[in-house]
């Protein structure tokens, strides 16, 4: 029997951006602007990881979204003036929680693509992860970085580039590691999960659990906007790092994509 040709771009893939989150942790100020909004270094910090992306290669992004979603769609739009392609993947009347506004998204996705919160800010390169990902072999891949316990407490126990252990709920003096922020996945390993709302986190450790969950260790720090005290840190390592000026499309060509053929 002939095998089923399929196309997929290898590069660059799609990514899904969380943002649909209460942010708790920021009341009063998330009360009316969600997260992804909250004002960074002058202007919403959804502006900042939308241009990240672009510098990265990305093209097509997938913001998946729920609390005062409509906030975050007037400002981003369709992603033209970041040079990105942006489509909007709603919860709809209540939070279906990270792995289900994933699998939600599932339809805008394809087969293979990138996850990342809405309050992180990073710094590794996305190109090599994606590559990690596409040569471990497994169906997931999760960005760590060593922790020790410094920034947060360390939920990851990896070993030779495959996670053996997460869970962000009972830690082990074997864990290092923290979740960077920043994973891949075949859509495969959501599309018959059982429950409608569900954390990744419950993906997470199912799949190490099964050894089928890749590591790829970054080199620096994240920085991440869900307190009060990760926004005034992650303000300051941005204004810092002096980010570049806002990109316009006239100016600025759409990568493209590449694509290979696939068994």
């Amino acid at each position: 029997m002939s095998a089923r040709l399929r196309t997929e771009a290898a590069w660059p893939p799609r990514l899904a951006l969380l943002a649909g989150g209460m942010a708790t942790r920021l009341h009063p100020l998330s009360l009316d602007t969600p997260k992804s909004m909250m004002r960074v270094a002058g202007e919403p910090f959804i502006a900042h990881q939308l241009r990240w992306f672009r510098n990265n290669g990305l093209r097509e992004i997938v913001i998946c979204c729920g609390h005062l979603c409509c906030q975050i769609q007037n400002f981003a739009g369709d992603g033209s003036r970041f040079g990105l392609h942006i489509q909007y993947s709603h919860d709809g009347e209540s939070p279906l929680g990270t792995g289900g506004a994933i699998r939600a998204a599932l339809p805008l996705l394809g087969r293979r693509f990138l996850i990342m919160y809405g309050d992180s800010w990073l710094a590794e390169p996305i190109e090599p992860i994606w590559r990690a990902f596409r040569n471990a072999g497994k169906p997931a891949l999760m960005t760590v970085f060593r922790n020790d316990n410094r920034w947060a407490t360390s939920n990851v126990d990896q070993h030779n580039g495959t996670i053996r252990r997460y869970d962000k709920h009972s830690p082990s003096p074997a864990m290092h590691s923290i979740d960077y922020g920043l994973s891949a996945m075949e859509s495969d390993v959501l599309a018959h999960w059982q429950s409608r709302t569900f954390d990744l986190a419950e993906v997470w450790s199912t799949l190490a659990a099964s050894g089928r969950l890749a590591a790829y260790e970054a080199r620096s720090r994240f920085y991440e906007i869900g307190s009060l005290t990760g926004l005034r840190e992650t303000e300051a390592i941005i204004v810092a790092a002096q980010t570049p000026p806002r990109l316009q499309p006239a100016s600025v060509p759409l990568p493209t994509r590449t694509h290979e053929v696939l068994e």
